[in-house]
């Protein structure tokens, strides 16, 4: 593997049902920073599906510079094996330097396929994206070598961090947790290169048959839209306590989501968990309520607009990451403030 055949920074832009999924623009955002620091001039997105060519100028408007678009019919679904096949030839034919992909169930199961098929590591579920120096401290008689995808993501259950490289070969890839990097500020009518790309797919007896899909309708809305949320942690007490939150959101048209020790209490769904091991939220405002502040869920919820702190204890942590914080008893001071704020925009 001759390393510097390989060039330039790709994602995998994910749609389903020819909609672009959140994530594949959030890849686009961190894949230009990625390509200012390599001196790379283009981004490029890889599209796959059946029909999808309408989205390249959306692709376009939010910082791909080029979109290699497969179009077949045996993409129309998404499927283990022809996916990984159009993807692994991308790479192969066009040989990019870092490719990234989101971490969604769909990208959970490509990208490791992929890396595999192409013979390279994959970093999973990132949180961060840098390009440094590998090691990060020199070491003696080890050589340090210098722009390298710096690719760090939570490790033994969320209680530490690990940064990890992969300097021998290419791409180096990484799946990369949604919610987590930014979307740029869309630039209207935009246009990208186009390059029809396919490189032709036979059955063969690891394609899966789709008989029926169906979908499930959720009654939980998605903590990741959300420009309020009221977070509960263990401190609430009870699920039957989670009523007092439920009460604020609904007077701020927010929505209620929760630690991860509400979630291993069962109090709450998973779907509602911010943190390291839940999902990475930027809402306008964050409120946590009985909430320690422990790292893990900082992660998730510290690039919050406003963070408004609840706590009994004044020396929890989560004071040091909050705009505001109210140290006292969350059964008296939520009720007021709710009564307070329902007063206030009764008025307007």
């Amino acid at each position: 593997m001759a390393l510097e055949d390989y060039k330039g920074v790709f994602i995998f832009a994910q749609q389903v049902d020819n909609e672009l999924s959140n994530i594949a623009l959030e890849l686009l955002g961190k894949a230009r920073d990625l390509a200012n620091d390599l001196d790379e001039k283009k981004v490029t997105a890889v599209l796959l599906g059946s029909g999808v060519g309408n989205l390249a100028d959306k692709l376009a408007e939010y910082g791909a510079d080029r979109v290699i678009v497969v179009d077949d019919p045996a993409l129309k679904d998404y499927r283990t094996e022809p996916y990984t096949h159009a993807l692994a030839s991308v790479i192969d034919e066009y040989k990019p330097e870092i490719l990234l992909v989101g971490a969604t169930a769909i990208g959970r199961d490509l990208g490791p396929r992929v890396s595999s098929r192409v013979h390279t590591g994959l970093t999973a579920d990132c949180t961060q994206l840098d390009i440094g120096d590998f090691p990060l401290n020199p070491v003696e008689g080890q050589e340090q070598k210098h722009k390298q995808l710096l690719m760090t993501r939570p490790a033994f259950g969320g209680n530490t961090i690990a940064t990890i490289a992969c300097p021998e070969f290419r791409p180096q890839m990484a799946t990369v947790r949604p919610g987590v990097m930014q979307k740029i500020e869309p630039k209207k009518g935009a246009k990208a290169e186009i390059v029809n790309y396919n490189p032709g797919f036979k059955e063969n007896n690891c394609y899966t048959e789709i008989l029926k899909i169906v979908k499930e309708v959720s009654e939980i809305e998605d903590i990741q839209d959300a420009k309020i949320l009221v977070s509960g942690g263990r401190g609430v007490g009870s699920p039957e306590n989670f009523k007092i939150l439920e009460d604020l959101a609904k007077v701020l048209h927010g929505t209620v989501s929760c630690s991860r020790a509400v979630v291993d209490s069962g109090w709450k769904p998973k779907d509602m968990q911010v943190g390291q091991t839940g999902k990475t939220v930027r809402p306008h405002v964050y409120f946590a309520i009985g909430i320690s502040g422990a790292i893990q869920h900082v992660a998730g919820m510290e690039e919050s607009d406003i963070i408004v702190a609840i706590n009994k204890d004044e020396n929890a942590p989560i004071f040091d990451v909050a705009d505001y914080g109210v140290v006292g008893d969350l059964n008296k001071v939520v009720p007021l403030l709710t009564k307070k704020l329902e007063a206030a925009l009764a008025d307007k």
